[in-house]
């Protein structure tokens, strides 16, 4: 595995227009949480050849715009040069791990009518997890929710399970999914 930096969005576009899947860190130099994610990806040692394009959006504008990400460290994965999942936050080098090898597409037995063990972890005035809570609703998804505002406990294992405070997040057979990531929540859920 190598990190490759990238110095513009047209760049990127033709690197990964190589290649089936991608990813790309997007990072500010110099922040604790980036250096941390950098790091840990470049401490990655891999046997099969995986690049890891990187931009620092302190000397990279175009990417973060281009691409809708609003949040440095933020790891993109790119499939067919359309964006299938965000990763914000420094994540574990276990997880970085995992998602460099594709284990974190959460594949699932299709058409098998395996129930799905789904939890929102919310608090009470969070517009988003309304959202998703409805988004659910809607789909007829059964799911269990956590008030994390009210629970310290499952506060804290949801951040250890994620690396991420922010809510909403939901959980899905194990995978963590952070915001209303409506693509990742449709291909766990298998909602067509």
């Amino acid at each position: 595995m190598k990190t490759v930096p990238v110095e513009s969005y047209a760049m990127l576009t033709s690197l990964v227009s190589q290649t089936k899947r991608s990813f790309l860190l997007l990072y500010k130099g110099g922040a604790e949480q980036s250096d941390c994610a950098l790091t840990r990806i470049k401490n990655l040692a891999r046997e099969e050849e995986i690049n890891v394009f990187t931009a620092d959006v302190s000397n990279v504008k175009d990417i973060h715009g281009e691409l809708g990400v609003d949040t440095a460290p933020s790891l993109v994965i790119l499939s067919d040069n359309k964006v299938i999942n965000i990763i914000k936050g420094c994540q574990t080098e276990a997880s970085y791990d995992s998602i460099l090898s594709g284990r974190e597409m959460g594949v699932t037995a299709k058409g098998e009518g395996k129930a799905k063990r789904v939890t929102v972890y919310s608090t009470p005035t969070c517009s988003w997890c309304t959202t998703l809570k409805t988004y659910l609703d809607q789909h007829h998804v059964s799911y269990s929710e956590v008030n994390v505002a009210s629970d310290t406990s499952a506060a804290e294992a949801m951040v250890k399970k994620s690396g991420q405070q922010g809510v909403p997040q939901t959980e899905i057979n194990g995978q963590m999914i952070v915001g209303f990531d409506k693509p990742r929540i449709n291909q766990l859920l298998e909602i067509k």
